[in-house]
């Protein structure tokens, strides 16, 4: 196995989520503080929607019954975990953009310290260290459109807080992101894994109910 590399070139990018840890409940925010804590574990220099797919399945039951039975979910846990070789070498040199959000510089400064239990979905958005390794420096551009998909998810069915089945069915539905590639990998067509959370969302907005 290769060892990992921190790349750092002039045009990469991050974009910082706009409104904080606003929306989601201690579960979503427990999935975002873990996505960032395995970006810095990787040596990555941006979260992206692989690192949330891989906290989401770990944290939430409801998710992982989504995205099918135990063979299904133990194929894409078994890609997300290789993430050092393969497909995951081709990730380190470029930023994960889909083009649903424009890449944007990482703001320069500190960290917050104290960004709180969320991470980096703290009052103070996702931080940046200076140091490779020590943290990663924002959401990828991809990640950062998923999380906002997520919250509109949660708003259409009127549901007070994102759920797990909101952020699935987020990063399944953008065609080029990282997380996507992994699903299809395993064998999970990802869209139809997210119009089927669609289809069961409708149902409860329908019935006057939120999916959660």
């Amino acid at each position: 196995m290769q060892p990992r590399t921190a790349h750092r070139t002039a045009d990469d990018g991050a974009v910082p989520h706009p409104d904080g840890a606003a929306g989601l409940g201690a579960e979503l925010a427990a999935v975002v503080s873990a996505a960032r804590r395995r970006a810095v574990r990787d040596r990555d220099r941006h979260t992206d929607t692989a690192h949330l797919l891989h906290a989401l399945l770990e944290h939430d039951p409801e998710a992982r019954a989504a995205v099918g039975g135990p063979q299904r979910l133990a194929r894409v846990l078994g890609y997300l975990v290789q993430r050092s070789i393969g497909y995951g070498l081709r990730w380190q040199s470029r930023v994960e953009d889909s083009g649903a959000m424009p890449l944007v510089p990482a703001p320069a400064g500190p960290a917050d310290a104290a960004s709180g239990p969320a991470g980096p979905m703290g009052p103070a958005g996702p931080g940046v260290l200076g140091g490779p390794g020590k943290d990663a420096e924002g959401w990828s551009p991809a990640a950062s459109a998923a999380l906002a998909d997520a919250r509109a998810r949660a708003r259409r069915r009127g549901a007070p807080r994102v759920g797990g089945t909101d952020l699935l069915a987020a990063l399944a539905a953008d065609p080029r992101s990282r997380a996507v590639e992994v699903l299809e990998r395993a064998g999970v067509p990802a869209r139809e894994l997210s119009a089927r959370i669609e289809a069961v969302a409708d149902v409860y907005a329908d019935d006057g109910g939120a999916a959660r």
